[in-house]
């Protein structure tokens, strides 16, 4: 018995050198993947071409609420971190770890700003560590309320609109700042997967989303009980007659 645990230690140790050197790999590689992306373009000159876009919405203009849902329902710690959030990574490894998939990614606004200006045909782990050296950059070089609004300006909303703007005027015929607290919330949870929530092509599917938006809302302490069925109740009706 004392024999096999030996040997289990060993196996063990040897487990865990494999672990430790893999990791400086990944990171070294990612690190790599990182300096040749911003050689290619700089960071100033990726949010100078967002910057440039005709529909381009600046913070100002979104409605408070528009801003709380996607906040509650992306990264609810946005405000407090430094571009990575350490909870929602380890929880994301778990979740990969039980599925043995890489079913979630823990990213942040900010990392998800990051992959969409460098990274966003990609999906492994070098990505992901390349996608935490800019998301720091990026919050080094901006404000939160900057980066929110690169990314919203940034992001796939279904239905061929890429920025907050275009899904506004598209899906509701209405500018961003005018949006109500119904099209704020069912708008907030498109991005998260666009070719199923489109409320255009899957309207079951993106008010199942808006009602975990909603639920994410009242959590975080932006939205009472109240309020939160309010738009629920306004959903549901409005989704009565689509069908």
């Amino acid at each position: 018995m004392k024999k096999c645990w030996q040997v289990l230690r060993r196996l063990l140790f040897l487990a865990a050198v494999v672990c430790i050197c893999s990791g400086f790999t990944v990171a070294g590689k990612g690190y790599a993947a990182y300096r040749e992306a911003v050689e290619e373009m700089s960071l100033e000159e990726k949010v100078a071409l967002i910057r440039s876009k005709d529909t381009y919405t600046e913070y100002e203009e979104l409605p408070q609420v528009y801003v709380q849902a996607v906040i509650a329902v992306e990264d609810k710690r946005f405000e407090r971190h430094m571009g990575f959030d350490v909870i929602a990574i380890c929880r994301a490894i778990r979740n990969d770890i039980r599925a043995r998939a890489l079913v979630e990614g823990g990213s942040t606004i900010t990392q998800q700003l990051a992959k969409n200006m460098y990274f966003e045909h990609d999906r492994d782990l070098t990505r992901k560590v390349a996608e935490v050296f800019v998301a720091m950059d990026l919050e080094r070089a901006y404000t939160k309320d900057e980066i929110f609004e690169l990314y919203v300006n940034g992001i796939y909303f279904g239905d061929g609109y890429y920025d907050v703007a275009s899904a506004s005027r598209g899906y509701f015929g209405k500018e961003p700042e005018e949006m109500s607290q119904y099209e704020s919330t069912l708008l907030a949870g498109i991005p998260n997967a666009p070719s199923a929530y489109a409320p255009t092509k899957h309207p079951d599917l993106a008010a199942k989303r808006q009602l975990k938006v909603l639920e994410r809302m009242e959590a975080c302490g932006y939205l009472s009980a109240q309020e939160a069925e309010t738009v629920a109740e306004t959903a549901a009706g409005l989704l009565a007659d689509v069908r």
